[in-house]
């Protein structure tokens, strides 16, 4: 009997896993040169850690949640996005200081019941930037710098940033009262989600991607018109800091995001390669999660981008995954009397640092040297009789053809030949 895959699931396949670590290196390494330190927290959490973060008007707590019951009938979740359990993270922890910034990266599986489309599935792979404890607009400059210089990184052209200011608590309420104004006349023109999202989060209106809804929402009220002086001041230094570091952004202030912890500053990068669902990664601050989540109030920002679409974007656009790995080197062993030496100098190698194979079930010269030729290892490395009789091991270069015998107590010299490719 077969089983299939989850709807919505996928496998990562040996041809293909090459690609994933390239990515997940190179944000490493970004994150890193930043000074951010990594953090995993648990795939599953209590129900209401997302529902008091993400927000009960959310598309993710009111459909997408993947829910369940331990034997004690506790309620937890698989969690649907990063920034909940790592604040909740930190709260218990005390990574935190007063003066003090937690700087924080993390990549793993997330999980949303959603329908599976282009780019989008049930189980998918996220990383994510999180900075805690400071509400200088240069931090979100920063973290924002982060995104850009990893998709510039990683060689992706057609993307763009865009920025906008959600302002806080006092402006979005003025924000909230003024759009309930102005879609109300609309109510009959407007999707049943926008309907039940009107008086509970009209922000989200901003966000449908239904084309009827869309028309209405296009000559909605501006919130950057709502923000008070130090909100426009907060909006208009993180633009400067941009500026410096030289990333380009237009500024859109329909983004709204789609999360209900969001304030002040919001941004995704774009891309028109993947039709509606084009967020390449996207964030922004999220100043009173800490304090909900039962922490001293702290400002924190952070974004978070999905594996999958970076991959899609930049297959599109031929982008490189690095090289695919090879072994180094490849061990062919003629007769049962070579194997002994050949099994030592393997571990040996190996330990030393050397990427090398060697298949038993092959027995002929012939066969074991087309394997050699395929597995695309740029040495071979040959015991035969002849060697095991002068204690010797030849090693040839499979792009050169040449090939010389080293004694087979030399390790450090074999190694040297393929290290430094002779």
């Amino acid at each position: 009997m077969k089983y299939p895959i989850p709807r919505g699931t996928f496998d990562i396949l040996p041809e293909s896993s090459y690609k994933w670590n390239y990515i997940e290196s190179l944000f490493k390494d970004i994150a890193e040169r930043y000074n951010y330190r990594r953090i995993t927290t648990p795939i599953f959490e209590r129900t209401e850690l997302f529902e008091r973060s993400v927000g009960n008007t959310s598309d993710i707590v009111e459909k997408e949640m993947y829910k369940f019951q331990d034997k004690k009938g506790r309620n937890f979740a698989l969690r649907p996005e990063g920034t909940a359990g790592v604040v909740r993270s930190l709260v218990d922890n005390a990574l935190a200081s007063q003066g003090s910034l937690a700087m924080l990266w993390y990549m793993g599986p997330m999980f949303r019941y959603d329908r599976p489309q282009k780019g989008r599935y049930r189980q998918f792979y996220q990383y994510g930037i999180e900075n805690i404890g400071s509400h200088h607009p240069f931090i979100d400059a920063e973290v924002i710098s982060i995104g850009w210089v990893l998709l510039k990184t990683l060689g992706l052209k057609g993307f763009e940033l865009q920025i906008n200011s959600l302002g806080d608590d006092t402006d979005s309420a003025v924000y909230d009262a003024a759009l309930i104004s102005y879609f109300t006349p609309y109510k009959k023109s407007l999707c049943q989600d926008c309907l039940n999202r009107l008086e509970r989060n009209p922000k989200r209106l901003l966000d449908c991607k239904v084309s009827t809804c869309k028309e209405i929402a296009a000559q909605a009220p501006n919130i950057l018109e709502f923000l008070s002086d130090d909100n426009q001041q907060h909006f208009h230094l993180v633009q400067r800091y941009l500026k410096l570091m030289n990333i380009p952004f237009i500024i859109n202030p329909r983004i709204v995001r789609g999360l209900d912890y969001y304030t002040h500053t919001a941004f995704e990068f774009v891309t028109d390669s993947l039709g509606t669902q084009n967020t390449l990664l996207g964030g922004g601050r999220y100043n009173k999660l800490v304090e909900q989540m039962g922490g001293k109030p702290m400002p924190g920002i952070g974004f978070a981008g999905g594996f999958e679409r970076l991959m899609m974007v930049m297959e599109q656009e031929g982008c490189s995954f690095g090289k695919k790995p090879l072994p180094q080197a490849y061990f062919i062993v003629a007769g049962d009397v070579a194997q002994e030496p050949a099994i030592k100098l393997m571990q040996s190698l190996r330990e030393q640092g050397i990427a090398l194979t060697w298949n038993p079930d092959k027995i002929s010269f012939k066969a074991q040297m087309k394997s050699a030729d395929k597995s695309g290892a740029t040495w071979t490395l040959i015991i035969g009789e002849d060697e095991v009789a002068a204690s010797t091991v030849t090693i040839r270069n499979m792009e050169t053809g040449k090939q010389q015998a080293v004694s087979i107590s030399d390790t450090d010299i074999i190694a040297e030949y393929i290290l430094n490719n002779k």
